[in-house]
């Protein structure tokens, strides 16, 4: 599995769920969970989704953070995975020749479409201000304020284990960012290193801008001590004209 800062790929093997904690979610069956339950707001009339839909979804380049390239061998892993933790359910309908997909986290968490909407946002797009997160979930559902999805995200955070995190602000910023805690607390001690990295290339660029600032402070000084001494030499050549 290689990574880099726009996309992750997943190749035609089964992802290794074995290397993580069982209460939490890996990277690939957040981004199926949440296109499921993207496309059951966007696309209603073609939901539950077929296994070629979904990862297409999966692969979207829009809305998405990060870009993903998965197989649908492993999108296929994946579901069989969920499934398995009752996240997932596996549809067939009458007449259909193809196995098609739902997600079931509104009825495992008990959330309702507003906090589905703020939960699946940031499971497709990552850590995110709620100013953010209501302009890209007007689609999925219409917030009337940033502090009415601010609400639902406090809901998200009170759930037992919490879905949502508030992050500390970062240096320089705001606005709190806010990210889904699905696959762990990893995040937040991811954010704190960046923000510590963040903050001591701060103080850098504040030393080198004072440091830069003295300089040409003394560099305004020699060149009035410069003007004094020239007009002093002038003044005392005339005296010999």
């Amino acid at each position: 599995m290689n990574q880099d800062v726009n996309a992750i790929s997943a190749g035609d093997e089964p992802v290794d769920a074995t290397k993580k904690n069982d209460d939490f979610l890996d990277q690939f069956e957040i981004r199926v969970l949440a296109v499921l339950a993207e496309k059951e707001a966007l696309t209603p009339d073609n939901y539950p989704l077929s296994l070629n839909t979904l990862t297409n979804g999966c692969n979207q380049l829009s809305s998405r953070d990060p870009v993903m390239s998965i197989s649908e061998s492993t999108v296929l892993d994946i579901l069989q995975r969920l499934m398995q933790r009752k996240l997932v359910v596996e549809v067939k309908q009458a007449g259909a020749r193809v196995s098609k997909y739902e997600h079931r986290m509104r009825v495992k968490w008990v959330l309702e479409q507003d906090k589905l909407a703020a939960l699946t946002t940031l499971m497709l797009r990552g850590v995110q201000t709620a100013g953010e997160l209501r302009s890209r979930s007007g689609r999925l559902h219409e917030f009337a304020s940033v502090g009415e999805i601010e609400t639902a995200l406090q809901f998200l955070a009170d759930k037992y284990p919490p879905l949502v995190a508030r992050l500390a602000k970062s240096p320089g910023t705001k606005e709190s960012r806010y990210a889904h805690l699905l696959a762990g607390e990893e995040i937040l001690e991811q954010q704190a290193m960046a923000d510590a990295i963040s903050g001591s290339a701060s103080v850098v660029r504040s030393g080198s801008q004072d440091r830069i600032a003295q300089l040409e402070g003394e560099v305004v000084n020699l060149k009035r001590q410069m003007e004094d001494l020239s007009a002093q030499f002038a003044e005392f050549k005339r005296q010999f004209d």
